[in-house]
């Protein structure tokens, strides 16, 4: 089944972080159609537990439009995020979320303490999960099993 343009540069920042070792997650940030900023996970690179692909690309969209907020922007990302990328998520404004696979340990959209349900959420994007969600799975569960 064929995604959209926008999830595919996920899995590309994804696949490009595998590569370098780290965790395979991916995020596009996009913005009247077009995107504006694409990261992968680059935690242990950095030496940075905040480095996700999530709040990289929300860092770099923001910088590029000169705004703490990105409300007119949507995000791509391989995987449910979790509670730090939630609450990035919310406090950049950003209009929707679009994620692959859920992540019934880590993730805080849909599974744990659902972030955006919460009465001290003060943003919830519009949330549309399981975009390809089997390739996302696929593409975490072999990075793992690698390297055990």
């Amino acid at each position: 089944m064929k995604t959209s343009p926008f999830m595919e540069a996920a899995f590309k920042e994804a696949e490009a972080a595998g590569k370098r070792g780290e965790v395979p997650i991916g995020a596009v940030i996009v913005r009247d159609g077009v995107v504006v900023a694409a990261a992968g996970n680059r935690t242990r690179e950095l030496n940075d537990p905040t480095a996700h692909a999530e709040i990289l690309a929300i860092r770099e969209a923001c910088r590029l439009s000169q705004s703490e907020r990105l409300p007119q922007a949507d995000v791509y990302v391989t995987l449910e995020p979790c509670p730090m990328c939630a609450a990035a998520i919310s406090f950049a404004r950003i209009r929707r979320l679009y994620f692959g696979a859920t992540d019934e340990k880590g993730g805080a959209v849909v599974s744990g303490g659902r972030y955006f349900h919460q009465p001290t959420c003060h943003h919830a994007p519009d949330i549309y999960p399981g975009i390809a969600d089997v390739r996302s799975s696929d593409l975490l569960r072999t990075f793992f099993r690698e390297r055990r």
